[in-house]
């Protein structure tokens, strides 16, 4: 059996409503003689006549009649997938996956996933967290759309876009002598029990070095690598935290005062993808919102 014309059988569902080839024509924007070869087609495909003709008009035969309301479906369903493919096109619909360490998702991210869905109210998104490793490994091997990693990343299955700067500062007891500084150097903090975060991490061994240049052997109280643990630990007077400025805001209340650290020490976020693929439609639109919305709220 030949492929079914959907134009045909639009014909046939205008001729259905209209009763005349010429009214038909004029409804999709065709010729009458078009029509009438469509019709044709479609009687030939079926194998028995649709319609006969009384004066000027076109009676629907009892077959013809039966097959209406199949027609309809097929090509409601056929305007359907028209609908999700533009759709698809305009990134209306679909789903991304993405990956960020667990206070970058409570945090930053919260904020620039609650927009992207403001503009594009059907997609759905799934966020998980894993180790760095995992995460970079999952990006690259298309199991995830996308994430976050602090940088520096150099993994060679990875295109990774500079997102997001944020620097070090000093999460503090409300009632701390220290919390009416406008600033806190590393000798400052030589006598007071710290809360200290990433151990093994770059970012963690920038931090030891600064130490260890001016002089100042710090006292270590509780180690972590969970933003929300510390700042519950400093709540709690146990110690002075320093973190991240960007993750640690959502963290901040009446009892804790967040207070910049000197010499400044900067963390740096990137966008990462899979560099084994062209970069689906979806990413880059997410990516590019991404890039617009840290660059108005940084």
């Amino acid at each position: 059996m030949k492929n079914i014309n959907l134009k045909s059988l639009e014909a046939f569902r205008a001729i259905m409503q209209t009763g005349s080839a010429t009214a038909a024509a004029r409804q999709l924007g065709l010729t009458q003689p078009g029509i009438s070869r469509l019709l044709a087609s479609l009687e030939l495909l079926v194998g028995f006549q649709l319609f006969y003709r009384e004066h000027s008009r076109l009676i629907a035969t009892d077959e013809a009649k039966l097959l209406t309301s199949e027609i309809d479906l097929l090509l409601n369903n056929a305007d359907r997938f028209l609908a999700l493919a533009r759709n698809l096109h305009k990134t209306e619909t679909g789903s991304l996956t993405i990956v960020a360490p667990q206070s970058f998702s409570s945090g930053p991210l919260a904020d620039v996933v609650a927009s992207f869905i403001q503009l594009y109210p059907k997609i759905s998104v799934s966020i998980e967290s894993h180790s760095p490793l995992t995460a970079r490994d999952l990006v690259a091997q298309r199991s995830i759309d996308c994430g976050f990693i602090q940088l520096p990343e150099n993994h060679p299955g990875l295109i990774v876009k500079t997102m997001l700067d944020s620097e070090l500062v000093c999460m503090i007891p409300a009632e701390h002598s220290l919390n009416n500084r406008t600033s806190v150097n590393l000798t400052d903090l030589s006598h007071e029990p710290l809360i200290m975060l990433g151990q093994g991490r770059p970012s963690r061994q920038k931090l030891e070095k600064l130490f260890q240049q001016n002089g100042v052997i710090p006292k270590i109280r509780l180690e972590t690598h969970s933003i929300a643990t510390a700042c519950a630990y400093v709540q709690r007077q146990l110690g002075i935290a320093i973190i991240n400025r960007v993750l640690a805001q959502q963290y901040l209340n009446n009892q804790l005062k967040l207070v910049p650290l000197e010499p400044t020490i900067y963390h740096q976020y990137g966008f990462i993808y899979s560099a084994y693929a062209p970069i689906p439609r979806l990413v880059a639109v997410f990516c590019q919102h991404c890039t617009q919305f840290f660059s108005i709220n940084d």
